[in-house]
């Protein structure tokens, strides 16, 4: 596993942004692990976010893009902070650019936020986790619909691998059957368990047998097939 991977891993369980015990997700399903991309609030940890997915984005999917793209709320800031990033690892100036959900009737007006899509523009969106693709469903007809953009790629930042509506294939996957183009995350949750199983990580071990045992357990009825 790349270093910035395993610096990311732990770097969640710092920010207390991935935790794990008992949680009743949105679903209904009971997790022994939850991850809540909100708790990224400090510029420094803000700052360390964009640079993971800068160079996510650049080993997945590579530089031949224009926008990032991040879906409203929680992209939001992850589109800005990784378009810093890109300028800062790379040198390669990208814009970033976002959905409003209230469609703006005054000023510049309009339902995005900064960059405007234009025909021909390369985008990669940007989302925190996909656990059923209902956000790039709203999405993507809407950026498809202002201009013919070329989605590049959807990045987020953990692949939770769990089945999604159909109840096979992950939720992250799914969206790249339907819509044609690449899906990739910072870190698998596969990565996140071998990486942190009995290992010390912020002076204690997050994942120790009882806890590897809860995760085996859930993912033996919520996993995906493939």
């Amino acid at each position: 596993m790349e270093d910035y991977k395993q610096e990311f891993i732990e770097f969640m369980v710092e920010s207390e942004v991935l935790k794990f015990g008992s949680f009743t997700l949105k679903s209904g399903r009971q997790s022994p692990f939850f991850m809540n991309a909100g708790a990224y609030v400090t510029g420094s940890q803000l700052h360390r976010l964009g640079r993971y997915y800068a160079r996510a984005i650049h080993q997945n999917f590579g530089d031949d893009f224009d926008i990032v793209f991040g879906p409203a709320y929680k992209g939001i800031p992850l589109s800005v902070v990784t378009a810093i990033a890109y300028s800062e690892l790379y040198g390669k100036e990208v814009r970033y650019c976002s959905n409003r959900k209230e469609k703006k009737d005054h000023g510049e007006g309009g339902s995005l936020l900064g960059a405007e899509l234009y025909d021909g523009a390369k985008v990669v969106m940007v989302e925190d986790v996909t656990t059923s693709g209902k956000s790039i469903d709203e999405t993507y007809p809407l950026i498809t619909s202002i201009a013919d953009v070329q989605v590049q790629g959807l990045m987020v930042s953990l692949n939770r691998m769990e089945v999604g509506p159909s109840g096979q294939k992950a939720a992250i996957d799914e969206v790249s059957d339907k819509y044609g183009f690449p899906t990739a995350s910072i870190v698998t949750m596969a990565e996140v368990t071998d990486y942190l199983y009995n290992r010390e990580c912020q002076g204690r071990v997050v994942i120790d047998d009882d806890m590897k045992a809860a995760i085996d357990a859930y993912y033996a009825v919520y996993g995906a097939k493939e």
